[in-house]
């Protein structure tokens, strides 16, 4: 190898090294505030909603996951802990702030999944949950967002919009209204006809047989 080609491996290994461990500490600050956000909410609707039937309960579990329970909802947001870059045919590298610093097309990422609340307290395994949002955060502090229903349009300004308090509590509102409204589906009934004698046998204790909001059914994505 050549000395200049060994000077460009080792500028491109310290630059891309540091440029992915200054998103990473970005990410690990903005979650470390959302998660007292996202605590903070569940109080003050407590507050608000002082009937014991409507279950309110905050759980961190560990550095990087949180759940969020609301209702007969849990949503759970994890934050990743590798850093990302975007496919090639992605829309971002069409933005103009992209297009000015490839750079800040490196993103943290914290995933925010919807379950039913039941799923978790009873410890059934089998249920399904979905992505319904991930919000992309990169080394200046910038994000956006995508997901099903609002989360999927209404955070779409890379270059104008960073992941301050406000939008921390406009994305956590969106998320639960979202959960919220995403009403459970009984299966079709040719999906659960069929039940093995070990499924009725642990069914009261385990919860064997699957449950999940739209089990049966899959969004138009998840299709094509």
């Amino acid at each position: 190898m050549s000395e200049k080609n060994k000077n460009d491996l080792a500028s491109l290994l310290e630059e891309r090294s540091l440029l992915k461990q200054d998103v990473y500490k970005r990410t690990c600050e903005a979650y470390n505030e959302f998660k007292a956000i996202i605590e903070k909410k569940i109080e003050t609707l407590r507050e608000q909603i002082p009937n014991e039937r409507v279950r309110l309960k905050y759980d961190s579990n560990g550095d990087f996951e949180t759940h969020a329970y609301i209702g007969s909802d849990v949503l759970v947001f994890h934050m990743h802990t590798n850093v990302f870059s975007f496919p090639k045919e992605h829309g971002v590298w069409k933005n103009s702030y992209v297009e000015e610093d490839a750079d800040r097309a490196y993103c943290g990422v914290i995933n925010i999944y919807n379950f039913l609340a039941d799923s978790f307290l009873h410890n059934r395994l089998n249920d399904a949950g979905y992505m319904i949002g991930r919000v992309y955060i990169n080394k200046d502090g910038h994000f956006m967002v995508e997901g099903k229903g609002q989360l999927g349009f209404l955070f779409k300004d890379f270059k104008g919009s960073t992941f301050d308090e406000a939008s921390m509590h406009k994305v956590l509102e969106v998320a639960m209204k979202h959960a919220i409204e995403f009403d459970l589906h009984s299966p079709p009934y040719e999906k659960v006809q069929f039940v093995d004698v070990m499924q009725i046998k642990t069914l009261s204790s385990a919860q064997e047989m699957k449950t999940g909001k739209r089990l049966g059914f899959r969004f138009k994505s998840e299709l094509e």
